[in-house]
């Protein structure tokens, strides 16, 4: 369960010039707005952004950016695809920081309608793996996963750290009071995200060709943007519970009949 202490977030990975951290819980969530994780990484002394969300959580997440390093210290804004909730902020954290930005090529003409005047730091990745070499000479990994939903979306694989950050997939819609940091008892937890999973995957197919990649990797947490964090044998129980869903298309006829 979340709790008061959690408001300003967890230190989920540390190994001296390498950090993870959960950027915390929004305190002034609101029933009916959709819940968004944000996370930092720090590498050598710089910072990266995953998802820093809307532009109603800016000074919030400005705030908990801020108790773990200076604002202009972050080098790298990556967005997971372009949705409001993740990314209708970016123009603000263009003009505070001189971050890069890591988005699918499909999504370069769609970000200046957030208000975007100079797009120059504002980089596309390419479909297919691609990588961002760091500080301290470790990766990042962009891993596809496209139509998950987005039919641009990206993951972040930390080499160091072997924690999966996976955008809208894993995500989870908890009732009020409900709300957990991690996946404490998976089987309990399909009902949060059974029903997202269904409507806003594409298909069984997408995930599949997803999970024949992410399934290599060596991964001690999985991050989603909503809802909470899977570690040790629930991400294996997630994967396994993916492969077998029918979702989106596989499940038209049932949407147009409802």
């Amino acid at each position: 369960m979340i709790n008061q202490t959690d408001l300003n977030g967890r230190v989920l990975f540390d190994q001296g010039n390498h950090t993870f951290i959960w950027l915390g819980s929004d305190p002034n969530y609101r029933r009916g707005v959709v819940q968004t994780n944000q996370y930092l990484i720090i590498d050598n002394g710089k910072g990266y952004l995953l998802d820093p969300g809307g532009i109603h959580l800016f000074a919030r997440v400005v705030s908990s950016v801020s108790r773990y390093i200076s604002i202009d210290k972050i080098a790298g804004i990556f967005f997971s695809h372009q949705d409001p909730d993740v990314s209708s902020g970016i123009a603000l954290w263009l003009g505070v920081t001189e971050a890069k930005i890591y988005v699918s090529n499909l999504w370069l003409r769609f970000l200046p309608h957030f208000g975007i005047v100079d797009s120059s730091r504002v980089l596309g990745i390419e479909d297919g793996n691609k990588s961002l070499s760091l500080p301290s000479g470790s990766k990042f990994s962009f891993i596809p996963a496209h139509f998950l939903h987005s039919t641009g979306q990206f993951n972040l694989y930390d080499e160091k750290a072997k924690m999966l950050f996976t955008g809208d997939i894993g995500a989870a819609v908890f009732p009020e009071g409900e709300e957990e940091v991690f996946v404490e008892d998976f089987d309990k937890h399909i009902k949060y995200i059974e029903g997202f999973h269904k409507r806003y995957m594409a298909s069984n197919a997408a995930a599949r060709k997803w999970l024949s990649v992410v399934s290599r990797l060596p991964i001690d947490m999985m991050l989603p943007q909503h809802g909470a964090i899977y570690t040790g044998d629930n991400v294996k129980r997630f994967f396994s519970w993916f492969e077998n869903l029918k979702c989106g298309i596989d499940i038209i006829d049932s949407i147009y009949s409802a």
